[in-house]
């Protein structure tokens, strides 16, 4: 059985391949770089940033993909509708799959996106 009782983000990471750690990295990376005083937490099982009492967002390895989630405002929607064209979305996960390369500048857009939405 997986482990399910994550307590710290490297915990997290630590869990899965060194590839797949590479890739979290980089999203951690950025989200630190997007909003440095963001609050690390492991929320749900998963690695996930605060902006105070607001969470920014949450990211997910799986065998296939990476995931970033949060529950997508329909601004938020409507802002990226071009880019999220072509990718597997659904009201709160964007997918990133394992055989492409991470959109970083449309994440950093993505993330500098939320920090807006959650710092109101």
């Amino acid at each position: 059985m997986a482990k399910t009782d994550y307590k710290t983000i490297n915990e997290y990471h630590q869990a899965f391949p060194e590839d797949i750690q590479e890739r979290m990295q980089i999203i951690r990376n950025l989200v630190l770089k997007v909003a440095p005083n963001s609050e690390e937490v492991i929320s749900y099982q998963l690695p996930a940033f605060k902006i105070g009492k607001k969470f920014l967002i949450y990211y997910g390895a799986f065998d296939k993909h990476l995931t970033l989630s949060s529950p997508w405002s329909e601004a938020f929607l409507q802002e990226f509708e071009d880019e999220l064209k072509g990718m597997k979305v659904s009201k709160s996960v964007i997918q990133f799959p394992h055989d492409k390369d991470l959109p970083l500048g449309f994440i950093e857009r993505l993330l500098r996106f939320r920090k807006e939405e959650v710092s109101r």
